[in-house]
């Protein structure tokens, strides 16, 4: 008999309604013959109640009774979505982390997992179970605490799941019904998308799509797990949604997928930086040890034994960059004469598998760009993407200008 993973985000199980709702979609699979995992997120808005709670209780909480606490929003859902499949005549069983278990790493709140032991899941189905309702976002370390995998987790688990259990493919329910060329909020030209490759998908979910976690499809990917993304509140249709596959399963594709952006970015340029082997060490190693997460590069020519080192990072954590530059340069480790940090940038890129055997992408970029009025900061380019950098004000006419000028609103 196949398995099928179906994962329900918070939306989708946000009131008893909306479960019972996804319990009638998940009671279709079973009726067309599959067995079924079910991975539930919290409840809408849940997780971040706990979290609040956490934190007006220990501001300097304990990272295990973080995850204690915040895993347990998940917990509930598995419990009503079981008991409203039993309520439908339907063989359930809710399980949590530690249940399966799900082994994970140490790291509390950012813990990855490492090993999904199928037996005595695969028993229970043997013995007539027909669906295994799984709380997502949670697992169990080596010293037996309660993990959590991060915001977002619950789509890590459930492709993890699909792995593990070798299912035919892991549909991710949420309150869209599917990955389109854009956001349809900047543009009502964006087109949902039939099909779109894995590499595609990972780059549009690392610049800023959000309809997928990146990590979830970092693992698809390696385990060649087939990905549906569609919406639990749209009528039933077999040909929902959008999938995500291998490259060769796509006929024919448009040269660019698709336009991401990322709004709160920071661009930060450290001036008169010596020009000398290891400079970049002493800079990016002080920062990887702060936690930011730098994304674009650029090193400017030199010509004088000093150069200007310009990197882009989250918003949110300028503060502790320029702090941990501050730290290198009083230690000694890197000198620099002044940091600069621009806070008003937004990332804006075009990601496509088709780049790789097509010219002249980058120039059209530019040239749209260009002929709006738009000032490129920085570039960096892949295989498959551009990103530039430019002034977050001119975001959203990036985004259109884009579009417009790789026809995305036309199929390929």
């Amino acid at each position: 008999m196949s398995l099928l993973v179906m994962k329900f985000g918070g939306t989708s199980v946000a009131t008893l309604d909306r479960i019972r709702r996804a319990a009638k979609r998940v009671g279709r699979e079973v009726a067309n013959g599959h067995e079924v995992i079910v991975i539930v997120s919290a409840m809408s808005g849940k997780t971040n109640e706990l979290v609040g709670w956490v934190g007006e209780t220990s501001p300097f909480y304990d990272a295990r009774e973080y995850d204690a606490v915040v895993s347990s929003g998940e917990n509930v859902t598995a419990g009503l979505m079981a008991l409203t499949l039993q309520e439908m005549e339907i063989p359930a069983r809710s399980w949590q982390g530690w249940q399966v278990p799900l082994r994970t790493t140490g790291a509390h709140g950012a813990a990855r997992i490492t090993e999904i032991p199928t037996e005595a899941m695969r028993g229970r189905f043997d013995d007539g179970m027909k669906v295994a309702v799984v709380a997502g976002f949670q697992g169990i370390s080596a010293e037996g605490r309660i993990t959590t995998l991060g915001r977002g987790g619950s789509d890590t688990t459930a492709v993890a799941f699909a792995a593990a259990f070798d299912a035919i493919r892991c549909d991710i329910y949420t309150d869209v019904d599917g990955v389109y060329t854009t956001d349809p909020r900047i543009t009502s030209k964006a087109r949902k998308l039939d099909r779109i490759a894995f590499e595609e998908m990972l780059e549009l979910a690392s610049l800023g799509a959000k309809v997928l976690q990146t990590r979830s499809v970092e693992l698809a990917m390696r385990y060649k797990v087939k990905l549906r993304v569609l919406s639990s509140f749209d009528e039933y249709d077999e040909n929902a949604g959008t999938l995500v596959c291998e490259e060769d399963e796509i006929m024919e594709s448009n040269v660019v997928a698709g336009v991401a952006y990322s709004r709160d970015e920071a661009k930060i340029t450290l001036l008169g930086v010596a020009d000398r082997p290891g400079i970049a060490a002493g800079i990016f190693g002080p920062l990887a040890e702060a936690g930011v997460n730098v994304d674009m590069i650029v090193q400017n020519i030199s010509e004088q034994g000093e150069t200007d080192m310009t990197f882009s990072c989250p918003v949110d954590q300028v503060a502790r960059a320029d702090r941990a530059m501050q730290q290198a340069r009083e230690a000694g480790s890197i000198g620099f004469s002044e940091l600069v940090a621009d806070t008003e940038v937004a990332k804006v890129s075009v990601v496509g598998i088709g780049m790789r055997s097509h010219a002249g992408v980058a120039a059209r970029m530019f040239q749209s760009l260009r002929d709006e009025g738009i000032n490129i900061k920085v570039i960096t380019t892949s295989e498959i993407k551009i990103s530039v950098l430019i002034d977050r004000k001119y975001m959203e006419l990036a985004v259109q200008a884009l579009h417009d000028t790789f026809e995305l609103e036309k199929a390929g």
